[in-house]
């Protein structure tokens, strides 16, 4: 399809895919996306909007011969993902079918080309999956044991008077627990939608600078929630329990989401420094040229 001719076939795509995934985010927005550890699902699905809109250009301009056998292979498989996950109430499959709803639209009305054009933002709807209980019980326990040793360890060695049970931390004559909110695992999930984000549009000309800052979104996210449990600890023993917890309750994610962000930024300019200068990704192109 080119700019040209008619767009009917993509507003059919559009109002089907609503049809399909409103009720999904209606159903999201009354429980799961009130949760603090989902609470950023609808800004994943507005930047994802946001995503798509900009490259409309580029996927019109991109569209080839449409892929009807692969397409309609993978609009099979994403819609008996959705019904599943919608019949038993799975949210992770239900939002991890849009993925492929998407991509297969994509492939019967622009082909390959359409398809490629629109990688990221198909990819990105990725954040707007939950992740299953499992493996959120399975991850927040040793992320948890690992945060709460590492303060004990650092703040015992600049002579507080600190010691750890398990993730219960005494300090001086105060308790603290280390609850799952702070195991950080929620901050790694929101750091690497703003981290994809932050890489996709200073893309790079040499490819380990974007491998390397890839692979430091976890371990930067994980560094941040430890100066987050550090700052609440010392303003817990300095200005006792109503500092901490009027901290924890205000300032604190703000503090996490600073941290974090300022440590990958840092790591980018420095590896842009040693391996090449910037260039723009061609959607941030494209957004300055509109």
């Amino acid at each position: 399809m080119t700019p040209a001719q008619p767009s009917r076939p993509w507003l059919l795509l559009l109002m089907g895919f609503a049809a399909m995934y409103v009720p999904l985010y209606w159903a999201a927005s009354q429980n799961l996306w009130q949760s603090d550890e989902l609470g950023h699902g609808p800004i994943i699905l507005g930047v994802v909007i946001w995503l798509f809109w900009r490259a409309r250009h580029r996927i019109a301009a991109a569209s080839t011969r449409p892929a009807t056998a692969v397409g309609w292979s993978l609009f099979a498989a994403g819609l008996l993902l959705y019904g599943f996950g919608r019949a038993f109430s799975v949210s992770s499959i239900g939002f991890a079918s849009q993925m492929m709803v998407a991509a297969s639209g994509l492939l019967l009305l622009g082909g390959v080309g359409a398809l490629k054009a629109a990688w990221f933002p198909v990819l990105y709807m990725c954040f707007m999956v939950p992740l299953p209980a499992s493996v959120v019980d399975a991850m927040t326990g040793p992320l948890k044991n690992w945060v709460s040793v590492i303060v004990v360890d650092v703040l015992y060695a600049v002579g507080y008077p600190i010691a750890r049970a398990g993730v219960m931390i005494s300090i001086g004559p105060y308790q603290l627990l280390v609850a799952d909110a702070c195991s950080g695992l929620n901050s790694m999930f929101s750091l690497a939608a703003v981290g994809a984000l932050f890489i996709h549009f200073t893309n790079r000309t040499k490819r380990l600078h974007t491998a390397i800052m890839v692979a430091s979104i976890l371990p930067i996210a994980f560094a941040a929630n430890i100066v987050r449990v550090l700052t609440l600890v010392l303003l817990t023993y300095h200005g006792g329990d109503e500092a901490g917890q009027g901290f924890l309750h205000g300032a604190a994610g703000a503090v996490l989401m600073a941290a974090a962000l300022g440590m990958l930024m840092a790591l980018g300019a420095v590896l842009a420094a040693s391996l090449g200068k910037p260039r723009l990704s061609p959607d941030h192109a494209e957004g300055e040229s509109a």
